[in-house]
């Protein structure tokens, strides 16, 4: 895993995208730092790195878009793939390398409260929280934008792709205010997306009977507890949606000044799970 590490880690500055991607992520924190924390004198650094989330929208694409698009079209993917390490290992070598990238301008981030403390108050402990959240935010948005490049040999389908999932993302708080509040609303879209569920039950299975049955328990389980207690399914849709807007555990620092231990625990699974994905594609393709 160490040699893919190295490969892909060197590969990103060979090419300038660490470079470009570095200063990007610095110059642009720069500019809200010095607006907002030495111009306005607000004392919380965590509150210039809510403000730049949304550079993550662009950044993470540019810096994810090659991992394994740019593989799978130069046909260079086999070396990987027929190479003396596990699927494992090659998945983590480019992803950490990803990491480091993206660590190397939250390392510069941690001189920012010292300078807040030579103008005055400054929060230390709180920032360097927030600054590990937004790293370890930027390290799900990775995992996100890795499986979407192993989706497809074309890093710029693999680059739009993972903007419009973390554009839907950065947004998510203000769809969800959009979601209906209804009971007989709610209900009916929960029965969707449990129907859309089985769907994809019964296109990895095949079978027909298990399907059926699975569905016939979601519409009858949604009607019973519907008559029993509509109430439940007031807002259903929000709350339940509302539990993945990922930035939230970042908000919460800034708002409150604590820490979201759910939030973060939402990271190394959610990034667990889009690591596991891509290895299934890589995988599929493979035996193909």
């Amino acid at each position: 895993m160490s040699a893919i590490y190295k490969r892909e880690l060197k590969s990103y500055f060979h090419s300038m995208i660490g470079y470009v991607f570095i200063a990007f992520l610095i110059a642009f924190t720069g500019v809200y730092f010095m607006a907002y924390n030495l111009n306005y004198g607000y004392p919380y650094f965590s509150y210039v790195l809510s403000g730049v989330l949304i550079v993550f929208v662009i950044a993470i694409p540019v810096l994810t878009m090659r991992s394994f698009a740019e593989e799978r079209k130069s046909r260079t993917d086999q070396m990987l793939l027929t190479a003396p390490v596990s699927l494992f290992q090659v998945v983590m070598g480019k992803y950490l390398a990803m990491v480091t990238i993206l660590a190397i301008p939250c390392a510069v981030y941690l001189i920012f409260p010292l300078i807040i403390k030579t103008q005055g108050t400054a929060y230390i402990l709180a920032d360097d929280m927030a600054i590990l959240v937004f790293f370890l935010l930027g390290c799900t948005y990775i995992s996100v934008g890795m499986f979407v490049s192993a989706l497809t040999e074309s890093q710029i389908i693999a680059a739009i792709g993972s903007v419009g999932i973390l554009l839907l993302q950065y947004l998510w708080n203000g769809i969800m205010d959009l979601l209906p509040t209804s009971a007989v609303t709610n209900v009916i879209g929960i029965g969707v997306l449990l129907t859309l569920i089985v769907l994809a039950i019964w296109h990895m299975t095949k079978n027909i009977v298990i399907a059926g049955g699975l569905e016939v328990i979601v519409l009858a389980g949604c009607g019973i507890t519907y008559a029993v207690k509509s109430s439940i399914f007031e807002s259903a849709l929000n709350t339940f949606f509302s539990k993945f807007y990922l930035a939230g555990t970042l908000d919460d620092i800034v708002s409150n000044h604590l820490v979201d231990v759910s939030g973060i625990i939402m990271y190394f699974s959610l990034t667990a799970v889009f690591i596991f994905l891509t290895m299934q594609m890589i995988q599929k393709r493979r035996w193909s």
